[in-house]
């Protein structure tokens, strides 16, 4: 089987070890991955990033020239990206720019022109409810229309491309996996010396960014109603909060208890998780249910979560979105902004260290068992057969 996967997410190395994966479940698998040859992820103003082309044997990533550098939607490819399906000949052609992009009816409208007979999926994460107007919604229709697979990383994505009319073959699985080797339980005693972390201390941790909508004004107050002496927040991160967030501590009485460290690499954020004894995701929807506008946002899926199950850490978190569908039985769940709720939640797991172990066991296995790339691509692969 040849796999033709285009998207400017894989200019990241790291971002590429699903679809790795998936070139060495069978020697007769060959993964070939589109990039734009130049792209700004945080807009015009950020730093250029130029892909080079890589050839492992069965799997490749291939920069092409590309006629948008910044903008997912409207990104297109140069016409190297004809010779390149010319010879390639893919079987799956999956394009993860989201139903409304143009490099989607792109890569649709040559594998017709080119004859390829390639089956055609896409990638979303959007799952907030939208309408369309012309000429997007023509765009929109095309693409669903000429779809054989859709991979959703959520279950409100792939419902409201459903109600959007898109009848067929859908998986619902995230984007990325977790990498088991760097994310996994270990001790790490100086890092516990260097932020003045006792032994008796409970960790309750937040990693991500310091904004609203990631509900850590919630977690906030929750924090600040345990009845228990021994704990303290550690929160990695950044944003515009921080220094509300730092005010709202003192004003409580709690700031001796936080513990705010600025965003640290990749590579180090396991360091931090292992940590906790809990890792709190408190996310907020921000979008008005009534009227459903396309404005605002809810949790697309929650990485983090995967991520510190993978470490054997237990989790908490809002009913935000795919959170529910990511924790299910292997973490507790709370109303999201229910800062009463999630002091209960955290009361709980404070005081019932076997519940605490117990769910740090089921998040483990689960992550295992679903949540790496290699298990990612197994489940891709068998898609991508159905189809």
């Amino acid at each position: 089987m040849k796999i033709l996967v285009a998207s400017h997410t894989y200019i990241v190395d790291l971002n590429c070890e699903k679809f790795r994966e998936v070139a060495r479940l069978d020697s007769g698998i060959e993964v070939a991955i589109v990039v734009p040859k130049r792209w700004r992820p945080g807009g015009v103003q950020n730093t250029i990033i130029e892909p080079q082309p890589r050839n492992e044997g069965n799997f490749r990533i291939v920069p092409i020239t590309n006629y948008s550098e910044n903008n997912q939607g409207l990104l297109t490819f140069g016409w190297e990206i004809v010779s390149l399906l010319r010879s390639f000949q893919p079987d799956i052609i999956q394009v993860e720019q989201g139903v409304k992009s143009f490099a989607y009816a792109q890569f649709i409208t040559l594998n017709k022109l080119l004859g390829l007979q390639a089956k055609n999926c896409f990638f979303t994460w959007w799952n907030i409810p939208y309408t369309n107007k012309f000429p997007v919604s023509l765009l929109e229709q095309y693409n669903l229309s000429n779809t054989d697979g859709l991979v959703a990383g959520n279950q409100d994505g792939a419902d409201i491309l459903q109600e959007h009319g898109y009848q067929g073959k859908v998986k619902i699985m995230p984007q990325l996996g977790v990498d088991e080797k760097l994310f996994s339980p270990q001790f790490e005693p100086e890092l516990t010396e260097k932020l003045q972390i006792d032994n008796d201390d409970f960790i309750i941790g937040f990693v991500g960014r310091f904004v609203e909508e990631k509900g850590i004004l919630t977690l906030m107050k929750a924090v600040a109603k345990l009845s228990e002496s021994n704990w303290k927040l550690l929160l990695l991160g950044r944003g515009e909060l921080k220094e509300e967030i730092q005010k709202y501590a003192g004003e409580v009485g709690i700031l001796d208890r936080l513990i705010m460290v600025e965003s640290v690499p990749h590579n180090e954020v396991p360091r931090y998780i292992n940590l906790m004894n809990v890792l709190v995701l408190p996310s907020e929807t921000t979008y008005q249910f009534k009227t459903l506008t396309a404005a605002g946002w809810k949790e697309q899926f929650g990485h983090v979560l995967i991520e510190a199950m993978a470490c054997k850490v237990a989790v908490i978190g809002s009913d935000s979105g795919e959170i529910p569908h990511v924790i299910r039985d292997a973490g507790l769940v709370f109303p999201e902004g229910d800062a009463e709720q999630l002091t209960m939640n955290l009361q709980q797991l404070m005081e019932n260290s076997e519940l605490r172990a117990f769910l740090a066991r089921q998040g483990y296995e689960k992550t295992m068992k679903q949540y790496t790339n290699k298990a990612l691509a197994k489940e891709l692969l068998a898609f991508y057969q159905t189809l």
